[in-house]
């Protein structure tokens, strides 16, 4: 295994950033010099970390170095602050994380390393507000990852945001996006209206191919389970997985990376899993 850490300045962010990247291990007997110069590119998971998160998170938190290894994957792990993976451009200085990610650090990392850039090498996940990040991403950008996997986040109805009251713990936050977007309309329009985009990609001839978790225990369980409906209603081509008396904890999401890498077809080292009554009913679609 090796790990690269980047540090510099992003043109899009306008600050110094941070990024982590795990590279593919070079196996024990392997001539050196053959397999450094055999001009071969691996696969990439594009990870996204939550709020109050950055690059180290999954590293301090979860196996994904072991994961990837076994893999030969490449894992990139980038900084993207409180951001909800939005362009805030009306700041000084813009800090353009929605498009930081497939107009700066995509070629950067195809460009400086073996990285595949094409489509069905390419697969994004994110946790929390990073599966907010993997959702627009997915249904922005269908074109660039063959896989979506979005743990303890979905899409939220943006209408029904604006008609929520104080009751609801996640309309501050959906409110202050669709403020920062330039009111309802602006983001109906725009690039963070992933709901309505989610009809669009379904209605593809080769979308990606998407996957959803939650536990039963998270505070966003309701959502997850009103999205999961509306994902059923319009054909999206996805996994919806639940773990009963699970949280929104990193317990949880240990386990769903797994589950997830095996979805997006990297099986190695992982054991099939013994499908609990809650989780025999996860649904392809």
């Amino acid at each position: 295994m090796g790990l690269a850490h980047l540090s510099f300045r992003s043109w899009c962010l306008n600050i110094n950033t941070d990024v982590e990247v795990i590279l593919p291990a070079i196996k024990q007997g392997v001539d050196a010099k053959e397999y450094y110069r055999s001009g071969k590119k691996y696969p990439v998971l594009w990870l996204l970390h939550g709020t109050y998160g950055n690059y180290t998170d999954y590293l301090r938190r979860t196996n994904i170095e072991l994961y990837a290894t076994e893999n030969d994957l490449i894992v990139v792990m980038p900084s993207a602050a409180n951001s909800n993976y939005s362009n805030w451009s009306n700041i000084i200085p813009p800090f353009n994380v929605f498009d930081y990610l497939t107009e700066e650090l995509m070629p950067m990392i195809y460009g400086w390393f073996p990285a595949s850039d094409k489509r069905e090498d390419n697969f994004v996940c994110g946790l929390s507000m990073g599966a907010r990040g993997a959702s627009k991403y997915g249904f922005n950008h269908p074109d660039k990852f063959a896989g979506v996997a979005c743990m303890s986040g979905v899409p939220s109805d943006a209408r029904k945001v604006m008609e929520s009251g104080p009751e609801n713990p996640f309309s501050a936050r959906g409110k202050m996006t669709i403020e920062q977007a330039g009111g309802l309309e602006a983001y109906l329009n725009s690039y963070e209206n992933d709901w309505d985009k989610a009809k669009e990609v379904a209605a593809m001839e080769n979308p990606p191919k998407f996957y959803f978790c939650c536990g039963t225990e998270d505070g966003g369980y309701p959502r997850y389970l009103e999205f999961k409906k509306y994902a059923q209603e319009i054909g999206l081509n996805a996994v919806f997985d639940e773990r009963e008396g699970y949280a929104h904890e990193w317990r949880f999401w240990e386990l769903e990376i797994q589950e997830i890498l095996k979805y997006f077809g990297f099986r190695k080292g992982f054991k099939d899993r013994v499908m609990s009554a809650t989780n025999r009913d996860a649904t392809l679609l």
